[in-house]
């Protein structure tokens, strides 16, 4: 015996969703006028930037003159990113850049935004977490280059903080209002306009409409367009009054 098989569900409209995984990004630039000056405040001892703003997180550069792991005994100068405001596990990228100040465009760049495939975004875990470089460079070599003029060092700084969000489609409603069809057919007894059959009780006249009454009655329908053939009847009715007509005939 042959089953059949079930019939395919009806299915609606498909609805859809898209994650959207992107970076909120911004810069600032920190100038550090009077580095020799800044010299040995002490290692693990930092010059801060002003706070600025990345994707609604406050953020500062620590620059450190001696350098911050002890075990260095300041041969490097470090630099650091740290977050400066309340937050818990905010995922950012970072470039940390020291400018060039020959106007030759030889920057030192060094930046988390070309490894993020490799390692995805750093976290930080709370308010004082940094990304940066203890050996961000070394100490002598920076007072004989390029980067250093005028006793003046200049960083520019990028943050990229990680945001996601579903971008949904919606299957939007439309309100309908409520049907007011038969208020416009009662209107019609009331118009003369296109009438086509005309009702006589007891000497007064009414104007209707054909398919209109044809649709609300099988009898209508049966007289209009089988058993009379004139373009405008007249119809007359002696057994009624004209005000009970008309209270029948509007419901009709």
């Amino acid at each position: 015996m042959l089953s059949s098989s079930p019939s395919s569900p009806r299915l609606g409209s498909p609805s859809s969703s898209r994650s959207v995984t992107e970076t909120v990004n911004g810069s600032h630039n920190f100038t550090i006028k009077g580095y020799s000056l800044a010299k040995g405040i002490g290692v693990g001892k930092h010059i801060a930037s002003d706070n600025f703003t990345v994707g609604g997180y406050q953020w500062a550069i620590y620059f450190y003159p001696d350098g911050k792991n002890p075990e260095d005994n300041s041969t490097y100068v470090s630099v650091f990113i740290a977050l400066a405001s309340e937050g818990t596990d905010v995922r950012a990228l970072f470039e940390l850049t020291l400018l060039d100040q020959s106007g030759a465009g030889k920057h030192k760049v060094h930046s988390h935004f070309d490894r993020s495939l490799e390692s995805g975004p750093y976290t930080l875990k709370y308010r004082g977490s940094m990304w940066g470089y203890k050996r961000f460079f070394r100490r002598n070599m920076l007072e004989s280059s390029v980067f250093l003029k005028d006793d003046c060092l200049k960083i520019n700084c990028t943050v990229g903080v990680v945001v996601s969000a579903i971008d949904c489609s919606r299957l939007h409603s439309i309100h309908v209002p409520e049907s007011d069809i038969g208020a416009h057919f009662g209107m019609l007894l009331e118009n003369e306009e296109c009438s086509d059959v005309t009702f006589t009780v007891s000497g007064e006249k009414f104007h209707a409409h054909k398919l209109v009454l044809a649709a609300r009655s099988p009898v209508f329908e049966t007289d209009f367009f089988e058993g009379m053939d004139e373009d405008n009847p007249e119809i007359v009715i002696t057994d009624m009054e004209p005000k009970v007509f008309k209270v029948a005939f509007s419901k009709e």
